[in-house]
């Protein structure tokens, strides 16, 4: 490269730009090599050697950096700072200067001061970004007219937003409107946004190319086009619509939540049950069992809750056998859905249930299952049909009634004497990572700094 297109370069992008980039692509473990950079007119491409499922992006940097052994050398840092095991695999964070980045397994975005944005899962980012408003204030601040539909909501002054909090499977960010919003790092993608107990909007914006498809009042589609498809239900008391720019408006009050999944290998009619029974108040909360790596044989557990008033805890999560607590402070009966590896439970074919010890009946339809918790007699689970695409199976457990119960799904008859640390109550599994997650270990990052030196000093050559 010519020393003035070289210093062009430099005189463009800032530490940052590559520093936190390289970070999130390596704690993720989703690719070996390099940065590329090179200057492209008026913006930069830069691309992970070898190429990862997202391929190149084009980006236009603000900022400014005097000279590049600056960059290289905060880059070298920033590695070498994840050797020495102070920033955890699997889930990292990172600030930017103007927000914050989070990195899991499955999902990624960053905070821009009112807003997430770039929700990302498994690669792909499905929605742009996501603000919320008290309703006092947005009516306060004009951005909403008292009596208009909720189609007319379409861009809002939204409240400060923090990355409050992190699992190792969850990320917790806070705004100053009251609201929450809980990105689950599992392979749906879950995000949870809560009103606090006052009446928020929320707008989301999603791509020109993607579409978006109202299904009912609690129940919004969206599909990207690569063909993700993603959806938006309200649980409790509120509403969610496509707004008059093609985008996505909610109301959520009181005790009410927005839940978005996503289906990346497509949404097909269980889905759908499953999100009605969400909506309804029924399915009390999502429990995912994940492998921690690859090649490891230790799980983690993320605990999705859609009742505030439950709590699932799993104590036992290893090969052949899951054993959850759930709790509720109402006795009337609820479905709590799991989804387990394949790596935790092999085969559902010889699937035993129980419910404090006593064996629960298997199911043959969502309506037995809606039957067993409106004053059922016995506890039943139901096993979702898997496509051979995905690496989990989903079944669905109907407590006939609560107070607390103890859910144990089991390979064989007798189950297994084995334990494991504790999973999630309810907010993710609290553990955090070691520094050496798949495909990151010292060998492969010395392999990278030498990569990135050789890079660039064959560039000013």
């Amino acid at each position: 490269m010519a020393a003035d297109a070289y210093q062009s370069l430099c005189d463009t992008i800032t530490i940052s730009d590559i520093k936190f980039w390289i970070i999130r692509r390596w704690l993720t473990g989703r690719a070996h090599g390099v940065v590329r950079v090179t200057p492209r007119r008026d913006c930069l491409r830069y691309r992970w050697l070898p190429a990862v499922r997202r391929g190149q992006k084009e980006y236009t940097p603000p900022g400014y950096v005097h000279n590049c052994m600056n960059v290289l050398t905060s880059t070298l840092l920033a590695l070498l700072l994840i050797v020495s095991g102070t920033v955890p695999a699997g889930a990292a964070t990172a600030s930017t200067g103007q927000g914050e980045v989070y990195a899991g397994t499955h999902v990624e975005f960053e905070t821009s001061g009112d807003a997430i944005v770039d929700y990302t899962v498994n690669g792909e980012t499905v929605l742009q970004s996501i603000t919320v408003q008290s309703r006092s204030t947005a009516e306060r601040r004009g951005d909403v007219r008292a009596g208009i539909g909720l189609s007319a909501v379409t861009q809002l002054s939204g409240a400060a937003v923090s990355l409050d909090s992190r699992t190792e499977v969850s990320a917790t960010v806070t705004a100053e409107s009251g609201a929450s919003m809980r990105a689950h790092d599992n392979s749906r993608g879950i995000l949870v946004v809560r009103s606090g107990g006052e009446s928020q909007y929320v707008t989301v914006n999603v791509s020109s190319s993607t579409q978006t498809d109202r299904e009912s009042d609690k129940r919004v589609v969206v599909t990207t086009e690569d063909g993700t498809t993603g959806t938006f239900v309200v649980v409790g008391d509120g509403e969610v619509t496509v707004n008059d720019r093609g985008n996505v408006s909610a109301s959520v009050e009181g005790d009410g939540a927005l839940v978005f999944r996503s289906y990346p290998d497509g949404r097909d009619d269980d889905d759908r049950r499953e999100e009605q029974l969400i909506s309804e108040g029924k399915a009390a909360a999502e429990v995912h069992v994940m492998q921690k790596s690859e090649e490891g044989s230790e799980f983690v557990a993320d605990v999705v809750r859609y009742s505030e008033d439950t709590t699932v805890e799993v104590t036992q999560k290893t090969a052949g056998t899951v054993t959850m607590t759930a709790e509720r402070s109402q006795s009337r009966g609820k479905i709590v859905i799991t989804s387990v590896s394949e790596r935790a439970i092999g085969s559902v074919e010889d699937l035993r249930v129980t419910v404090d010890g006593e064996a629960a009946v298997e199911a043959s339809s969502y309506s037995e299952l809606e039957s067993a918790i409106d004053n059922g007699d016995a506890s039943k689970f139901l096993v979702r049909q898997q496509s051979s695409a995905r690496a989990s199976t989903d079944v669905l457990v109907a407590v006939d009634h609560f107070s607390q119960r103890e859910i144990t799904l089991s390979e064989d008859s007798d189950g297994s004497d084995g334990s494991d640390s504790t999973g999630s109550d309810g907010d993710g599994d609290n553990r955090t990572t070691d520094a050496q997650g798949p495909g990151f270990g010292p060998i492969g990052v010395l392999f990278a700094l030498v990569a990135t030196v050789a890079l660039t000093l064959a560039r000013r050559r």
